[in-house]
């Protein structure tokens, strides 16, 4: 048996889940949290406290375990808030643990530092689960279930709030293994009979897979080749196939050939998807009515697109009891050829950064984490065009927030030392966490930033063009990055045109540590169809 402070304990949690990183801000209300963790782990301090929750969530993405948030109380847990979202949206396991004022005076508004009103049920909206520490004798058990419910599927973050004397207070505990998954239940055998007969009467089936399957790539792999089907994913869904496979259609639904073959096809089996509205025209996409969805929620079944069969289950353990089905022989054909159309499409759209894109995946080795924060290059084309061949490697804020690449590429580059990770960012994007560079230059991880540098948020000034608007609130004030990354000793390039991009790359990767490439987008020419989001505005 081990006695120690709170501290001590999480310590011991952590090392008991094979955590080896936490990433936070220290304060008052969480001060032997952190001591504790700095003695026994590594403790990354960000700069905020969303940054924080981001960076656990690259971490958890990135590494396939667990990612650990320690923020404090009041202001500190309200900041991660829109990071758990995040979190919560994207299915990460996240550990987030806060701080709480001392708790003789929980729920007495007598103005203690840090306080606020209902902090558990702030946690509560965000979080997959959110729990307090009541006592001493309840804090090891309060821990070990967070940690369960967050890598339970289906996965999200767990918050925990701990008053902070009994942080300080004594606690006894000993050494375990790590905590389990709950079972998923056993998928409905007449379901999974019912999917096999709709399998075998079926000529022309696609396959879409969204981040739910990409614990099953083998199974989904063996399933789309014995079909043979093409494989649609969503934007969380990427890498479940690697995309140089030839029946990889990808992330490319809305594509006009892709949308055609989506048309002609007799039976949709999905895999873990939400159907999200970016990526189904705002649910105006044709889909096959014929449909087979498998998903671990028994809540997603039907919830978007009708389902024929729908089975709740572990998608691995479903894919396996599917049989092979006799296809038509040019149903492959159509596969690979809609394969190059939608990519074809999509470079000829892109223009300049054609060269770009090439110049990304040439440099970087197959196993390097891609992580895209919101901006015109990713949303055109690095979350399609810019190929994944593992989706751990492939990390995107899901739920559509801007501002978290960098803090998220951290996370993920600390989880993944072997390999260069690149962080695509906006100078618009880049603002909304910019003091997160000088966690970047103190940690020093394998990083290449590149900075697509247009003056304010494009994505939207593109929007408010397209639409008839005015423009408003999308021209910003931008820094002169290169002596920003001076100022923090981060080794800096500038690209002004698509020629220079690769060799620019190369040194940058070369540095085995933090490196900024900021492209100057006002430099190259205009991308031949500007990229306008796909949300809908109604007509005046």
């Amino acid at each position: 048996m081990k006695h120690g402070n709170g501290g001590d304990l999480l310590a011991q949690i952590l090392v008991d889940n094979g955590v080896d990183t936490a990433f936070g801000i220290v304060s008052v209300h969480n001060l032997p949290l952190v001591e504790a963790i700095a003695g026994r782990l590594r403790f990354v301090p960000v700069r905020h406290e969303a940054a924080a929750v981001n960076a656990a969530d690259g971490y958890a993405r990135a590494r396939g375990g667990l990612g650990v948030a320690i923020t404090s109380t009041g202001t500190g847990a309200g900041n991660a808030a829109g990071s758990l979202v995040e979190a919560l949206t994207a299915g990460s396991r996240v550990l987030h643990v806060t701080g709480q004022i001392d708790s003789p005076y929980l729920g007495r508004g007598r103005g203690v530092i840090h306080e606020t009103r209902d902090q558990l049920g702030m946690l509560t909206a965000v979080s997959k689960h959110a729990a307090s520490i009541t006592s001493v004798a309840d804090a090891e058990d309060v821990l070990r279930d967070a940690i369960r419910r967050a890598v339970s599927l289906p996965c999200g973050p767990s918050s925990v709030e701990w008053p902070i004397d009994l942080q300080y207070a004594r606690h006894s505990f000993g050494t375990r293994g790590p905590e389990r998954a709950a079972p998923v239940p056993a998928p409905d055998d007449a379901a999974v009979a019912r999917a096999a007969e709709l399998i075998a009467s079926a000529r022309r089936p696609v396959i879409w897979a969204g981040g739910g399957a990409v614990d099953a790539r083998d199974e989904v792999r063996a399933l789309a080749e014995r079909l043979p089907a093409p494989v649609f994913t969503s934007n969380s869904g990427r890498g479940t196939l690697p995309e140089d496979h030839d029946l990889v259609v990808g992330n490319f639904a809305t594509s006009p050939a892709a949308a055609d073959l989506l048309a002609d096809a007799d039976l949709l089996i999905s895999i873990g998807t939400h159907f999200r509205s970016n990526e189904t025209r705002h649910y105006h996409l044709e889909l096959p009515s014929a449909h087979i969805q498998i998903d671990v929620d028994p809540a997603a079944l039907g919830r978007v697109h009708p389902v024929t069969v729908g089975i709740a289950g572990d998608a691995a353990t479903v894919l396996r009891q599917l049989p092979a089905a006799t296809g038509e022989v040019a149903w492959r054909s159509r596969a690979i050829t809609t394969r190059r159309a939608v990519r074809s499409h999509l470079r000829e759209a892109i223009g300049p950064y054609r060269e770009i894109c090439d110049a990304l995946r040439a440099g970087l080795p197959r196993e390097s984490v891609i992580a895209r924060d919101v901006t015109i290059p990713s949303s055109q084309w690095g979350n399609r065009l810019l190929d994944i061949h593992d989706p751990r490697t492939n990390l995107f804020p899901v739920g559509g927030g801007i501002g978290q690449g960098l803090a998220t590429g951290i996370g993920a580059a600390i989880a993944t030392p072997d390999a260069p990770t690149l962080v695509m960012a906006g100078d618009g994007g880049l603002a909304v966490h910019l003091g997160e560079l000088g966690t970047l230059a103190q940690e020093k991880p394998w990083l290449v930033l590149v900075v697509f540098n247009d003056g304010g948020y494009g994505v939207l000034r593109n929007m408010q063009d397209h639409h008839g608007g005015s423009r408003a609130g999308v021209d910003l004030y931008t820094p002169d990055f290169s002596r920003l990354a001076q100022s923090l000793d981060l080794p800096y390039q500038l690209v002004s045109r698509p020629s220079l991009f690769a060799e620019a790359l190369g040194k940058a990767v070369a540095e085995h540590g933090p490196s900024m490439i900021e492209v100057d987008v006002t430099a190259l020419d205009p991308a031949p169809r500007p990229f306008v989001p796909p949300v809908p505005v109604p007509a005046a």
